[in-house]
Parts: C-alpha cells; sequence; structure tokens
C-alpha cells in the first residue's frame, strides 16, 4: 500500500502509521478483525475492532482502486494519450470517483 493511502487513512482515522501498516500486514497473513482487535494489540497500538474493521475497508478500498488505476493508465497508454502528468494525476488520486471522472473523456 502507498504512502498516499497510508497518510489517508492514519489521518482520517486519527491513528499512527505504523499501525495501519500493522494492521494491514497481519490481514495479508490471513488474520481475522476479533483476532487482531483481541490477540494483536501489541502490533496494533490497542486498535478496537470497530478500528481494526475501518481499516479492513480501507483497505480494500484502496486495492480496488489500485487496480482500477492499473486498468485505466494499460487503457489510455494503449490509444497513445497517456502523459506523464497525466500518469501523475491518476497515480495521486485516492477518490475512486475522480478517477472515473478524468478517464471519461
Amino acid at each position: 500500500m502507498t504512502k498516499l493511502y497510508l497518510d489517508h487513512i492514519a489521518e482520517t482515522m486519527n491513528v499512527k502509521i505504523w499501525q495501519i501498516e500493522n494492521c494491514i500486514s497481519l490481514f495479508k497473513e490471513g488474520a481475522t478483525i476479533p483476532f487482531i482487535s483481541r490477540y494483536r494489540k501489541e502490533r496494533t497500538g490497542a486498535l478496537d475492532e470497530t478500528q481494526v474493521s475501518e481499516v479492513r475497508h480501507w483497505y480494500l478500498r484502496f486495492e480496488e482502486l489500485d487496480k482500477r488505476k492499473q486498468t485505466i493508465l494499460t487503457s489510455i497508454e494503449e490509444q497513445g494519450k497517456l502523459t506523464e502528468s497525466l500518469r501523475i494525476q491518476i497515480e495521486s488520486l485516492i477518490d475512486p470517483q475522480t478517477l472515473e471522472d478524468i478517464y471519461l473523456p
């Protein structure tokens, strides 16, 4: 997960970036929300079940957004219309609707 996404999640939830990174790492290892919130408090800075669930929500949302960005970048590149400034603009987005608005034309 990119620093852009981590910063957004940490700011939105008012937690530290390392807490988000550790939560995501645990999700990738297959840990569940209840397991993380009950038995991995030392790795998450004592995030409660609601906070862990919110981290999971953001993690899944940004994973989907990354997939969509790659699809859009590939499509625009195949059309021969991908400029460096457009690539940077697309890669810096965190809102799916804005991404679709840029891609539409």
